[in-house]
């Protein structure tokens, strides 16, 4: 039996349908305006007018939320995280992310998420955010794990993910380097520029082509040296995340990021933490008493220490602080992740791929979400 809506608008990645209909199982069977729709035995039909169907979100850069993290190298935890995430927020498609810690902590890590990843297909891969980092821009990463980049190292952990590392972010002027970069490319890992002071030259002869939280924790934009953020803005080819909540980035250079990289280049992250959801109050992360109130997760000394920004409110202030439109905060929030990482099923909703898709309202506030054809529920 296919599900059904009709008479709803589709975003579906390529265009906007405005009165369209979509047919799903566990796959997008057809999808289209309404004068093409005919009724199929067996359909279950959903009248949706007034509504907006949209792929599912997918974060590529969430350590936790709603209780759990990633560090807890817990399967069921990683497992009720990542849940949580989908059903209240609308991710489809989950890279699990670490942080800056003993090789020990994050190889149990590698073995958690692999673990968890059998059970739960929103699960699409891991982000390896440090150790291989630069202390004077550490941001909220425990200074004491911070270590030079080694290849051999991320080989023991990827193979202890079983291969699901996806995205490793490190400073790429520190020695060994290159190296890293190299086995990242051999092996289809994202070699991604994050937590660096590295210089414009440092970055020519890198072979980044990702920016991990683009202005926060690097090198700033400047008039004698562009810095990580001059240089990602200038690379046409470079992927840039940004975090939405406008606490983070005001919402000015939000729009100068828009302006100059396009709606194709932007990827919308979360790079939230375990007290997301769960209100004020005092968390952790990586070890660290945190800080929660409002929007701002900072650590003892004012360090911001993530965000509890949900993925939902993301796609909304995409709309909000910069001049895009729904068809390019789709991109930004599901196509450009999946082309960039090789997700061939997701980001879309063309015929034969997944079914994960989002139904909102028309402010965009998140009303059901999808995965593989199936409603997501609450625990």
């Amino acid at each position: 039996m296919a599900k059904v809506f009709k008479n709803v608008t589709i975003a579906t990645g390529t265009e906007i349908i405005t009165d369209g209909y979509i047919r799903f199982d566990d796959r997008v069977r057809a999808v289209g305006p309404m004068s093409d729709f005919h009724n199929e035995a067996g359909d279950e039909v959903t009248y949706a007018h007034g509504k907006v169907i949209v792929p599912g979100f997918i974060d590529v850069h969430c350590h936790g939320g709603y209780g759990y993290d990633t560090m807890d190298a817990d399967p069921e935890k990683i497992d009720k995280m990542v849940r949580a995430t989908a059903y209240h927020e609308g991710v489809t498609s989950f890279f699990c992310t670490t942080i800056t810690q003993s090789n020990e902590n994050i190889a149990r890590a590698m073995v958690g998420v692999k673990q968890a990843a059998k059970k739960n297909k929103v699960i699409q891969g891991i982000h390896l955010e440090g150790p291989f980092i630069d202390a004077e821009v550490k941001g909220a990463q425990p200074e004491k794990y911070i270590t030079q980049p080694d290849a051999a190292l991320l080989d023991q952990w990827n193979d202890l993910a079983g291969g699901l590392v996806k995205i490793i972010s490190f400073a790429p002027e520190n020695d060994g380097a290159r190296e890293l970069e190299d086995y990242c490319i051999d092996h289809g890992i994202v070699p991604s520029v994050g937590h660096s002071m590295a210089t414009r030259q440092d970055l020519l002869t890198s072979k980044v082509s990702h920016t991990c939280h683009l202005y926060n924790a690097q090198s700033p934009l400047s008039h004698r040296e562009p810095g990580v953020a001059g240089h990602t803005l200038l690379q046409d080819e470079m992927y840039a995340e940004l975090i939405m909540d406008g606490y983070h980035i005001c919402p000015d250079m939000l729009q100068l990021a828009y302006s100059i990289k396009g709606p194709e280049k932007i990827e919308l992250i979360t790079d939230s933490m375990r007290k997301k959801g769960l209100g004020d109050g005092v968390s952790e992360l990586g070890g660290q008493k945190v800080f929660v109130e409002g929007i701002h997760a900072t650590l003892a000394d004012g360090t911001i220490a993530g965000s509890v920004l949900p993925f939902i409110t993301a796609f909304q202030n995409a709309m909000k602080f910069t001049t895009a439109g729904l068809y390019e905060a789709v991109l930004m929030s599901s196509v450009n992740q999946a082309r960039e990482f090789g997700l061939t099923s997701k980001g879309g909703l063309q015929v034969g791929k997944d079914a994960d898709l989002n139904v909102l309202d028309a402010d965009y506030n998140l009303l059901a979400t999808y995965s593989y054809g199936e409603l997501v529920t609450a625990e």
